[in-house]
This record gives structure tokens, sequence and C-alpha cells, in this order.
């Protein structure tokens, strides 16, 4: 496929959603984490990050790339443990409880001033997670439709597609699997982000960048329930946005979350799956800059 330059396809973001498009500052940076990995992520602007972003299971920093263009304010997007280009965990262990730490430390290496913590699936139940358990880390948690009530039915759909084959003959063979998966998404945003999200070995084979768990995939029947209590634990304003045709999100966790939170809001995006940043990134971002007032000097 020739040589990969990650950011030279972001004005082809920036057309699919029809936004001028000016060549963005942004870079990508490695923090020594106090797990002992190295994670990466991206850092977008020159002024000090507002925002920092966390993907959803099996996704990368790259993710958020048409929010961040649309929403033009300094940012962080963090590639999780296991995920793009941070080092992939010696235990195998994903859980946004093993996870935490090592967010916060990133968080607080690159985004001191945050404001706003938005993490999506995966993403957001670290999120929660790490507000939860590090104070003063950012002044408001945004859930990208995801709940502590996610289990094996709701996100079926993901789970069929992420436990798919561990290799793949050639890019077009990973991306016709990607396309089959994502019908509503257009071809060249589904090649962008195979081409983010995997890589080419030697032979010719491609294989993902994230770590396929096989055996050990996290139980979601159970693995996520306790962190009901973490909502509770919150400080900080709460948002949940909700994909209007996703499943991963039922009515019984937003009754769950406004009874534990009776002050959090929930924003639904009707048009949007799970994934909202790639389905509706433009509506994403505005709704992130009402909830995120620009800083003042």
């Amino acid at each position: 496929m020739g040589d990969y330059d990650e950011f030279a396809m972001l004005h082809e973001n920036a057309t699919e959603v029809g936004l001028a498009f000016e060549q963005p500052t942004v870079e990508r940076r490695w923090i020594d984490a106090p797990s002992g990995n190295r994670l990466s992520a991206l850092v977008w602007g020159d002024s000090p990050a507002e925002l920092v972003f966390l993907h959803g299971g099996a996704q990368n920093a790259h993710t958020w790339d048409t929010v961040a263009l649309a929403l033009g304010r300094p940012m962080v997007a963090i590639d999780l443990p296991g995920h793009g280009h941070s080092d992939w965990r010696t235990d195998g262990d994903y859980r946004p409880q093993a996870m935490a730490a090592d967010v916060a430390a990133v968080t607080e290496a690159l985004a001191p001033d945050a404001t706003t913590l938005v993490g999506m699936s995966l993403g957001g139940l670290t999120a929660l997670t790490t507000m939860a358990t590090t104070t003063g880390l950012a002044d408001r948690l945004v859930l990208v439709d995801i709940t502590p009530g996610v289990n094996q039915e709701k996100a079926a759909e993901i789970k069929a597609f992420v436990d798919g084959p561990p290799e793949f003959e050639s890019f077009d063979a990973l991306l016709e699997r990607t396309m089959a998966f994502n019908p509503t998404r257009s071809r060249s945003s589904l090649r962008r982000g195979v081409l983010h999200n995997a890589r080419e070995r030697e032979d010719g084979t491609w294989v993902w960048r994230y770590d396929q768990l096989g055996d050990r995939l996290l139980d979601l029947d159970t693995q996520f329930l306790d962190l009901w209590d973490a909502v509770s634990a919150l400080t900080v304003p709460v948002t949940l946005v909700q994909g209007g045709l996703s499943p991963v999100v039922d009515d019984d966790d937003v009754a769950e979350l406004r009874r534990r939170r009776p002050d959090a809001t929930v924003v639904v995006v009707d048009a949007a799956g799970h994934s909202i940043q790639g389905d509706q990134p433009v509506e994403l971002a505005a709704i992130l800059a009402d909830l995120t007032p620009t800083r003042t000097a």
C-alpha cells in the first residue's frame, strides 16, 4: 500500500461532511504510563487542550478526526492500551479498571487543563472509571452511546465483527469485511478507518492494530455492572449522547442513569448508530461545543 501518512487524509474527512479544510496542527505523542507501557495520543492544536477523547474497543484515536475538524478546538485523542499505536498489555487486561490509571496519567501529561473527558463505548466506561477514581481530572464527563448496562445481547453485532479473523490475505479482503458490517458508511470513510486501524505485514497479509483478545474476551453480561457505582460516585456533570439507531443503550439504561444521577443530561442523535462520531460527526461536534464553552483568557 506504500508509505502510510496518517495525517494526509484529513482533507477527505472534511470534504465528506462539507467542512472547509485547512491543514490543522496535529501531532502524535507518546507518554510512559504507570503500567510500564507507552501510550500514544494525537494532540490537536497549539493551545492547551480543552477536551480529551477515548475511542471504543477495536478502534483508535483517528475515529475522532472528523469531530476534531468540525469542533476546531485544542484537544487530545488517546489510543487506549492495546489499540492504535499504544503498547499492548502483557496481561491482556483491558477492563476499564485496569486502564484508568494509564489514561489519567496521559491526560495529566498532555491535557492538564482539560475541562471535558469524552469516551465512546469501552472508552466511555474507561473515562467513567478514570473520572470516578481521579479527582480534578476534568470538569465534566460525556459518555458516547454507552452505560454500564451494556451486555452480550446489546453488543452482539459489534462482537461479531471484533471477533472475526485475526489476519486477512489482502487489504481489499479486510475492507470488504468492514463494509459488510457498516453498510451505511461510505467506502472512502471505511478505507481511511482500515488504514488507520490495520497494518500490512512483510508477507503482504494484513492484521488489525488492536489486540484481539481471543479467549480472554470480556464477559459483557457481568463485567461492567459494578461501574454503576462509579456513576453514583461522580462529582462532575455527566452527559449521555445516545445513538438513536443503536441497540447498545436502551430505555432501562437511561432510567438507571437518571436514577443514580438525576442531573444527568441525555441527548439522542436520531440518525446515528453506536459509532456516533462516524455516523454523525458534525452533529456530535455541535453537541460537544454546546457542552464545553470556549475557554477565555
